[in-house]
């Protein structure tokens, strides 16, 4: 094809992504993932390739879905800052391709896609491990992941309270005021979780900074942070001790520090869930274990495309 593409900025993104529209698209996305058919998906592990100059990494993540016509692939910069640092901690595009033709269609920005998959896919757990009756939420982390994950939680559950832990008071507090709700600024970590029906850590941390002992029985922990095998949010006690889903098995098992140092046992993968082949275990206490998958940004970049495409 000799049209070039078309290139969707990260403003369009904003304009157009909507939560309604993205949960339903990624649970289907999930569950055609965990089925683990090549002719539904192709989607090999992330390739992640040293920074070690600048003290990160660069991530490829592609994704074939043959029935539905998507080919992608997400190229991300991510980087272990230290506290206080105004550069960003990641940085994304992702492209659409003509699986036929092989011409790139769209050149998407990939930082709001990346936010909302990924507090989508918190979200879609949370719906089916989170207490039935859960009344706060505590949100560890005051970056771009919060932020997302504040939104997409605040708008499709209830809760009375929500609070937010940061490792300095004045980022917690200009997180409080950026948002639309009411929030509690928490001074420690501690404090944060208590009695929490739900937690979210999204975070730059590489040691644990959330305790099994601080978490009530029944609890459901969303963990983003810490995507890398040597980097830890959640201590041993927790990881042990709950029962862990993850989006993808292999995924977990060579990327995630908190599931590899832990020595902790997968339970199950959460389009499992969705498939009805494993159990929602409400009643325990649950972790998610999200490292992002190439299919949840490739039906993502999808919908941004059509809804960019119904609005020209």
């Amino acid at each position: 094809m000799d049209s070039p593409p078309i290139v969707i900025s990260r403003d369009e993104v904003k304009r157009v992504l909507r939560y309604i529209d993205l949960i339903p698209r990624l649970e289907s996305a999930l569950a055609i993932f965990s089925r683990k058919n090549s002719l539904e998906i192709i989607q090999p592990l992330r390739s992640v390739i040293p920074l070690s100059k600048y003290n990160g990494f660069l991530g490829l993540m592609p994704t074939y879905m043959e029935q539905e016509g998507i080919l992608s692939t997400k190229m991300v910069c991510f980087y272990k800052r230290e506290d206080g640092s105004t550069l960003p901690s990641t940085q994304a595009t992702v492209l659409l391709f003509d699986p036929e033709y092989g011409n790139v269609k769209a050149i998407i920005d990939g930082e709001v896609i990346t936010a909302m998959r990924t507090a989508a896919a918190s979200a879609i757990s949370a719906k089916w491990l989170m207490p039935a009756q859960a009344e706060v939420l505590a949100i560890l982390g005051t970056g771009n992941e919060a932020l997302s994950h504040y939104n997409v939680f605040t708008e499709i559950f209830t809760f009375k309270e929500v609070r937010v832990w940061s490792r300095t008071r004045e980022r917690a507090e200009a997180f409080s005021r950026s948002v639309a709700g009411p929030v509690k600024v928490c001074v420690t970590v501690e404090e944060a979780v208590k009695d929490a029906d739900a937690i979210v850590t999204v975070t730059r941390a590489t040691q644990p900074i959330l305790f099994g002992k601080w978490i009530k029985p029944g609890a459901h922990v969303a963990a983003v942070g810490a995507c890398r095998p040597d980097w830890r949010e959640l201590d041993d006690e927790l990881m042990r001790e709950a029962v862990v889903y993850v989006d993808s098995r292999e995924g977990a098992t060579t990327e995630s520090g908190d599931v590899i140092l832990s020595g902790a046992t997968v339970f199950a993968e959460l389009g499992e869930v969705l498939n009805e082949t494993r159990p929602a275990l409400r009643e325990k206490t649950t972790v998610f274990k999200s490292l992002g998958l190439g299919i949840e940004d490739a039906v993502s970049a999808k919908l941004v495309l059509e809804r960019w495409e119904s609005t020209e």
